[in-house]
């Protein structure tokens, strides 16, 4: 990271920018192209770097993508505020964000397919304690990313 001084490492502090997030921006490989897609997201950060778990259709250009080539890197952002100024270079914005990478992987069985959703629902709902109609785990693809390096920035 070229800007040390707004570089975050604090496990605490990047969890929050996870906690605080809405949508993520997942960057995948389409044959020799970029592909960028917004997802919803649930993680767990039992160990760190955090497990992402995402949900989608069965068939669609995210899962072919995938399925050429498993690598992932997404993008999380908060807080945005503009500063102004006088001048066009006194603008800016505040921000907080993460970047992760790592490699994305199908899951199939129903016991972690129900821990994903159940992350990603608590994500948004602050609550825990789901329950499925069966058949959403045969409609459903749930997908994890292993994420092998996470960084952290802010600008306030």
């Amino acid at each position: 990271m070229r800007r040390k001084d707004r570089e975050l490492t604090d496990r605490e502090e990047i969890t929050s920018i996870l906690s605080r997030g809405n949508v993520c921006h997942l960057a995948l490989i389409d044959g020799t192209e970029p592909y960028v897609v917004a997802l919803n997201y649930g993680f767990d950060t039992e160990s760190f770097p955090p497990v992402m778990y995402f949900h989608c259709a069965r068939e669609g250009k995210k899962i072919d993508c995938i399925r050429a080539n498993s690598s992932g890197c997404l993008v999380i952002d908060v807080g945005h505020e503009l500063e102004t100024g006088e001048n066009g270079c006194d603008w800016g914005m505040k921000y907080e964000s993460i970047v992760a990478r790592g490699h994305l992987e199908f899951v199939e069985s129903i016991d972690e397919k129900k821990k994903g959703l159940d992350l990603l629902m608590s994500h948004y709902s602050g609550r825990e304690g789901f329950s499925y109609d069966p058949r959403v785990f045969d409609m459903t693809v749930v997908l994890k990313m292993k994420v092998s390096s996470i960084t952290g920035k802010r600008k306030s």
